[in-house]
């Protein structure tokens, strides 16, 4: 089967184009191969994603977090647990004077990396919206310039969607995985 696939048109959009084994998509399926998956599971839910924003913005410690969500107590608490769990956040223990030691929540560097992803959701999001005044905006803290997600390959090119391919990282490996199944 040939790698090449049609050109968009009007009629049909860019789509990301399929490469070597993957181009047989009868042969593949992305379930359990993709790790957009893996991540959702992470953070594919609405509470997982603002607390991690509100961490983003400064907030660390649990009281602060739920007030700023307005998610319950219980399920902040589970999912303040999982993104722990899965290394997104760090808990740290401080204490005021005179209370108790707490834990804060801090990002850790896999956490930190999510960055690109909620700069790229705030800037979808704009989209969604007719009003285009109220709302929080990302910018440049030394320029003040708006901030965007883009993407670009390991060489420095920005790729566009047209532009970009998909492909199994190791086709000997899931051709026997597959075998091996």
């Amino acid at each position: 089967m040939s790698d090449a696939q049609p050109e968009p048109t009007l009629d049909r959009p860019a789509v990301l184009e399929r490469k070597g084994a993957f181009a047989d998509r009868d042969a593949w399926i992305a379930s359990g191969w993709c790790r957009l998956e893996s991540a959702l599971e992470v953070v594919g839910t609405r509470s997982a994603m603002v607390l991690v924003r509100e961490v983003f913005y400064g907030a660390t410690r649990f009281d602060e977090l739920v007030r700023r969500t307005g998610l319950s107590e219980a399920v902040a608490s589970g999912r303040l647990k999982d993104l722990v769990g899965h290394g997104l956040l760090e808990r740290r223990p401080y204490r005021e004077p005179g209370a108790r030691t707490r834990d804060e929540y801090v990002l850790t560097d896999l956490g930190s990396r999510l960055f690109p992803v909620v700069v790229g959701l705030m800037a979808w999001g704009e989209d969604l919206r007719d009003d285009h005044h109220s709302g929080v905006q990302l910018v440049h803290r030394d320029c003040g310039a708006a901030l965007e997600a883009t993407v670009r390959c390991t060489a420095g090119h920005d790729v566009p969607l047209d532009e970009g391919a998909v492909r199994l990282k190791d086709e000997d490996w899931a051709r026997g995985a597959v075998r091996r199944a």
